[in-house]
């Protein structure tokens, strides 16, 4: 049933389900690359805890930035749906600080800046360690040059789901922080809108026009621990998308 309602979504869905150590129970186009929106802050956040950084130290909040490609660029106040970032702009604040809005509020200019101070490399490390085999992060949020150049933002439903995993078996260093971090995500009009009322999920979601995607481990309390990661580039209505995911969540929550 879930395989059917998933052909008649116009565009491309991509699911991965399983246990944190072994096969996948549930597959579909996990190879496929989507446009990785939000979720790759994920992989920055591993990379920043995997830095070492001093998570209390006050850096500079700022909106200009290195272009992947030339020049530079900055993002637009107007498209992030966090503020609270903003409003500290020509200020400081604690990098630990920005790395949470990163995930839970899904702030782009935060995001820019622990980027700035991590480095392309130390991500593209992280999904290297996490086995990925498809997903990278070669640009900024918004850095519009370097996405011109061709280069693009990318994960896929199975990277994603190892990514996820990697961070809670610790694969990637302590994981407690970065665990914490992610439990604590406050979009949850999608994976999470599958799932039973109060049930710990440590997810991370993206979105953009015509992408919807959810992805993260759900802790149940009858149940080992899973990964699911659900990818969508469709022609649906952002609500409808977040519908997909939901069934999507739920079904894996009834087999679990």
């Amino acid at each position: 049933m879930l395989a059917s309602s998933l052909e008649a979504v116009p565009g491309t869905v991509s699911v991965h389900i399983g246990p944190l150590d072994g096969p996948p129970r549930h597959t579909r186009l996990p190879d496929a690359t989507h446009y990785a929106a939000s979720t790759m802050k994920v992989a920055v956040l591993a990379a920043l805890h995997r830095s070492g950084a001093d998570l209390d130290a006050e850096v500079p909040v700022h909106n200009v930035f290195a272009s992947a490609a030339s020049g530079m660029f900055g993002c637009d106040r107007e498209y992030d749906g966090d503020q609270g970032v903003w409003e500290r702009l020509g200020g400081t604040a604690p990098l630990g600080w920005l790395a949470d809005r990163m995930i839970t509020k899904s702030s782009n200019l935060a995001t820019n800046i622990v980027l700035g101070h991590v480095g392309f490399d130390a991500v593209a490390e992280v999904w290297a360690l996490a086995g990925a085999r498809h997903s990278v992060t070669p640009r900024g949020i918004e850095d519009y040059a370097a996405r011109d150049a061709g280069l693009d933002n990318l994960v896929t439903a199975a990277d994603l789901a190892a990514l996820f995993t990697a961070i809670v078996t610790g694969a990637l260093g302590p994981p407690d922080a970065m665990v914490g971090t992610l439990l604590r995500q406050e979009r949850t009009e999608d994976l999470a809108a599958g799932l039973p009322p109060g049930t710990r999920v440590a997810h991370k979601n993206g979105w953009v026009d015509r992408v919807r995607h959810g992805a993260g481990v759900v802790f149940p309390d009858d149940a080992p621990p899973y990964a699911i990661a659900v990818c969508t580039t469709t022609d649906l209505p952002d609500a409808e998308a977040c519908g997909v995911i939901a069934r999507v969540s739920a079904w894996a929550w009834s087999v679990r």
